[in-house]
């Protein structure tokens, strides 16, 4: 439930990003496939797949998070729309929670798809480490968005401790 929750905080941070005018539309997919590399460097790493094991798992794996993207994409677009709206109906909002959650429900059958193949490629420990590793990815880039601005994201910077007013976390001391 809440790999889902995370898949679906991504998927909707992920498709925020718009551009405008050509120069924006290059840097987002400038940022996107940058995205998509440093997802699969973490996954591959925190995974401990073999060069092998990576070579057949990552295009699955990605495969499986762009169509679980796509699947919600209409949901989110009616979402947005409906944020603009000063005032919407009960049937508006019973039909953007259905929209939502049959959403969840084709994201969760097409996993166990996926995952039936997943498990022709690498053994269910690593499946399982997978597991952890996309919610840990989820977790860690949602921490980065909210700790940089839109021009630091644009230019692939990090946030110093010195333009940042909140104290450093521990495990930044």
């Amino acid at each position: 439930m809440k790999k889902l929750f995370f898949i679906f905080i991504g998927a909707v941070l992920f498709s925020i990003v718009d551009g405008e005018a050509q120069r924006q539309q290059f840097n987002r997919q400038e940022s996107e496939t940058a995205f998509w590399e440093r997802r699969n460097t973490f996954l591959i790493t925190e995974i401990g797949l073999s060069a092998d094991e990576a070579s057949r798992f990552i295009p699955l794996e990605n495969e499986l998070k762009k169509r679980m993207l796509a699947i919600g994409r209409e949901c989110r677009n009616s979402i947005r729309e409906s944020q603009n709206r000063q005032k919407m109906t009960d049937a508006e909002y019973s039909k953007l929670i259905d929209c939502y959650l049959d959403s969840r429900i084709k994201e969760a059958q097409l996993e166990k798809e996926y995952y039936e193949q997943f498990k022709k490629v690498i053994r269910p420990e690593k499946l399982h480490k997978y597991r952890d590793a996309d919610a840990k990815f989820a977790r860690e880039f949602l921490n980065d968005m909210q700790r940089t601005t839109p021009s630091q994201r644009n230019n692939n910077n990090r946030p110093s401790n010195r333009n940042n007013n909140n104290p450093p976390n521990r495990n930044q001391r």
